[in-house]
Formats: structure tokens, C-alpha cells, sequence
């Protein structure tokens, strides 16, 4: 924050967020395969008693790479791990992340030995073991009873054992669930609003939900998505759409909520495709912004908030440079990038965004290289960069933007094709009227002239 030019102060944060914490990590299994292990070595390694553990191997990753091997002898070897009950940090750390290895792994031989971790002093290895036993899933009254009267027990994650009881189904826990619904603490009261709506089948009080995605606090907003997405409220889809958090998140719940609801009958692709493409669009001025200047900053102190965390924040400074800096901003923007902007994955996505907003036509090359830069962390500003070239209108861009139709990223495909649509290219329908991505499918299906001829 810069002196004056501050937002409106937002809530406390959560009050127990795990250091490891696999709910919101959504980590992909391919991170993984970096650690260079081979399962004997990794199983060797998290054998050892901490204490003996040499500088030159870490437990941890021993533990992380075992999701790697989903065998019996991995499972075994992170069932033992969580019998080491060393103190140190290093152990916690090490038996938390065993757990959620095993909850990921649903491996169902473990849940006796997770279930005894309920009971741990550490109340982020009680968060994990809570959320595992929601993975790998069972309906052993006794677990379930174990963890209800959790809610009752002080400084435990609530939302995590709220999420896995409402995720169980399990009606007992409803009368401990509705304590909650009114803590000071938005997250949990999220959660248990909609736990009590899915377990009592009473949607009444959803809108309480919908109205935290515009909660100052961030992560209260992100999670209050994943609770529209576990209670399937599909009427919360254009609210999702407008919430000022990453077009990450957005996507993830529209699309969650969109095959639900296709699935069952309840929604048509046509229903929902005006705000996934509202999303993948990614305008300020269609997000319903909770933060405000009390006076326009300087374009130095606006490109610095491309770096916030809080996307709620860079959205507000990316819509006040565009409406207030478009003459200057470009030259700005350059020199932000080439200093620091082109290694934060954050910034570098609204610094593409931007200069598609702007029409700088001399953007193009940057452009175009964030549209084929193919690092994982960069991923986003990929169809960021697909919509700005749209937004130019220089058609250099369609034959790269065809070779984004090749990509097995659903967002980007559909982001091209939506680009290119916008450049007056309509091939790309034509060429993934069959896609494997049931979305893109459907997106090309509904340009495509051939398919509207035959549904005619």
C-alpha cells in the first residue's frame, strides 16, 4: 500500500490456515515428478527417524514424492510415518504431509491410522487428517461422530471438518454444523451455511453465501465459491462471474457448476456460456470491485498493485489505468515488465490484459510470446494474451492464435476461439466441433454453421 492511496481495510484473515494445506493447493500431480526419487529411495528415506535424517535428504519431499507410487508398500511407508511422533517441527510437518498424501492417494487401509490423528495436539495435523478422511470417504458412524464432536473442541479448523461432514453426508452433524452459521470468521460461516443447506436440502439461505463473494477479505471470497460449487447453487453463476477474485477461480466454479448442471438437466451450455466468456473476457468493469481509491493514485503506486496478491486490488488498478493513464501507461508498462513484471506470473497477466485494453498495437511481440510461453506459472496470461491480441485487431495474430487451438488447456482453446471469432476467423469452430474438452466442444459446436444446419 502506498501512503494514502490505500483500500478499504479488509477483514481479519482466517484464523487457522495449515501450513500444508491440500484444500485450496489443487497442486498438479507433475510438480511431483521433479523430486528425482525412485520409491525404494523416497520409502528409505521416510523410514528414517528424523533425527538421523542427513542434510542432503528431506523426509517431506520423501513423503510428497510418494504420491508418485500408489502402491502398497508407499502407503505402508506413510502409514509409519505418521507412528514417528518426534515433536520437532520438522516430524509435524512431515506427518501432515503423509496424511494428505494418503488422503490423496484415497487409500482406504489408512483411514484407522488417519483416524487416530484426530486426536493430535497439532491442530493443522487434525485439519489434514479431517480433510483425508473427506477424500477417501466412509461412513463409519464412529469416524463420523469423532469428527462432529470436533466442532465442540477450541482452535480446530472448522471449515475443513464442516466440508467433510457435509461432503459425507452425514445428517448427525447438522444441530454442531448450525453453530456455526453465524461466526465472525466468513469462511466458516460459508461453509456452514451451505452445509446445513446440503444436508437439509433447505437452500433458503444460500443468498448469505452469494453475498460473501464480495466479502474485502480475498480469501473469504474465493472460498465462498467453492462453497456455491459444493452445494451446486446454480443460481450464483452470474455472481461468480462478477466476483473480483483471479479469473482462476471464476472458471473453476463456473465450469464445476456448468457440468453439474448440464449433467442433471438443470442448465443448457447457451445459459452459461454468456458469463464464462464474461470470465475468460476478463474486463474490470464487469467485476463487481470491492476495493476503492479515495483518490487516483500515481501510475508508479497503480503498476506495484499489478502485484497484489489480492486480484481484487490489481483489477481496481488495472481499471483506473486504463481509464485514467492510456497515453502514458504503455511506456510504463514495458519498463515494469522487463524489470521485474516478466518473472511475477501475477503482474505478468494484467501487464497482458492491459495492453490488450489499451489497443497498444506495438504490444503485439510481447503478446505473442506470452501467448506460446509455455512455463506452468505463465499459464494464465496465455489466453490473457490470446484475448489482448483480439482486442489490437492485428490478424498477424490468427495464424498463432490457430496454433493455440492445439494446446490441451481448455482455457486457452476457448480463449482463442474466442479471439479469433473477434478477428473474423470462424475456422477454428470447424476444427473443434469434436474436441475432447467437453466445453470447447461445445463453445465450437454453437459457432460452428454445419452443426446449427443439422440441429435445424
Amino acid at each position: 500500500m502506498h501512503g494514502s492511496e490505500v483500500f478499504i481495510s479488509p477483514l481479519p484473515a482466517p484464523r487457522f490456515i495449515s501450513f500444508v494445506h491440500p484444500r485450496t493447493a489443487n497442486m498438479d500431480n507433475r510438480f511431483f515428478s521433479l523430486f528425482n526419487l525412485t520409491e525404494d529411495r523416497a520409502i528409505e528415506i521416510l523410514d528414517t527417524p528424523q533425527a538421523l535424517v542427513s542434510e542432503n535428504d528431506s523426509r517431506y519431499i520423501a513423503a510428497s514424492h510418494l504420491i508418485n507410487f500408489r502402491t502398497d508398500r508407499s502407503i505402508a511407508a506413510l502409514m509409519r510415518a505418521l507412528e514417528q511422533t518426534d515433536p520437532s517441527l520438522d516430524n509435524k510437518i512431515v506427518r501432515r504431509k503423509s496424511i494428505e498424501i494418503l488422503g490423496r492417494l484415497q487409500a482406504t487401509a489408512a483411514l484407522p491410522a488417519i483416524r487416530v490423528c484426530l486426536q493430535d495436539d497439532d491442530c493443522y495435523t487434525v485439519e489434514n487428517a479431517a480433510w483425508a478422511i473427506g477424500e477417501i470417504g466412509t461412513q463409519d458412524p464412529e469416524i463420523l461422530a469423532e469428527l462432529t464432536k470436533l466442532l465442540a473442541k477450541p482452535r480446530q479448523s472448522y471449515r475443513v471438518m464442516i466440508h467433510t461432514l457435509t461432503k459425507l453426508n452425514y445428517q448427525p452433524a447438522v444441530p454442531s454444523i448450525s453453530k456455526f452459521v453465524k461466526d465472525e470468521d466468513p469462511p466458516i460461516a460459508s461453509a456452514a451455511i451451505a452445509g446445513v443447506c446440503r444436508l437439509t436440502g433447505d437452500y433458503s439461505q444460500m443468498p448469505q453465501v452469494v453475498a460473501m463473494l464480495q466479502n474485502q477479505n480475498v480469501l473469504g471470497r474465493r472460498l465462498s465459491i467453492q462453497d456455491l460449487m459444493d452445494a451446486r447453487y446454480y443460481a450464483a453463476i452470474p455472481d461468480i462471474a462478477s466476483c473480483p477474485v483471479s479469473l482462476v477461480f471464476r472458471l473453476r466454479g463456473i465450469r464445476t457448476l456448468a457440468e453439474a448442471g448440464i449433467g442433471d438437466g438443470s442448465l443448457t451450455f447457451i445459459q452459461i456460456q454468456p458469463y464464462l466468456e464474461q470470465s475468460l473476457r476478463d474486463r474490470p468493469q464487469d467485476l463487481k470491485l470491492v476495493h476503492s481509491y479515495d483518490r487516483v493514485p500515481a501510475l508508479p503506486a497503480l503498476i506495484r498493485n499489478l502485484y497484489e496478491t489480492d486480484f481484487g486490488k490489481a483489477y481496481l488498478a488495472t481499471q483506473t489505468i486504463v481509464e485514467n493513464y492510456p497515453d502514458t501507461a504503455p511506456a510504463a508498462l514495458f519498463a515494469a515488465y522487463e524489470e521485474e513484471a516478466n518473472q511475477d506470473y501475477g503482474a505478468h497477466f494484467h501487464v497482458m490484459k492491459i495492453m490488450g485494453w489499451l489497443k497498444h498495437a506495438p504490444a503485439y511481440d510481447l503478446l505473442i510470446e506470452a501467448l506460446h510461453n509455455t512455463q506452468p506459472q505463465f499459464q494464465k496470461s496465455r489466453a490473457a494474451a490470446a484475448i489482448a491480441l483480439a482486442e489490437i485487431g492485428d490478424v498477424r495474430a490468427i495464424p498463432e492464435l490457430h496454433k493455440s487451438l492445439e494446446t490441451k488447456i481448455w482455457d486457452l482453446k476457448y480463449a482463442a476461439l474466442m479471439a479469433l471469432e473477434k478477428l473474423g476467423d470462424l475456422s477454428g469452430y470447424e476444427i473443434l466441433a469434436d474436441d475432447a474438452d467437453w466445453l470447447v466442444k461445445a463453445k465450437a459446436r454453437s459457432g460452428f454453421t454445419g452443426f446449427k444446419d443439422e440441429q435445424d
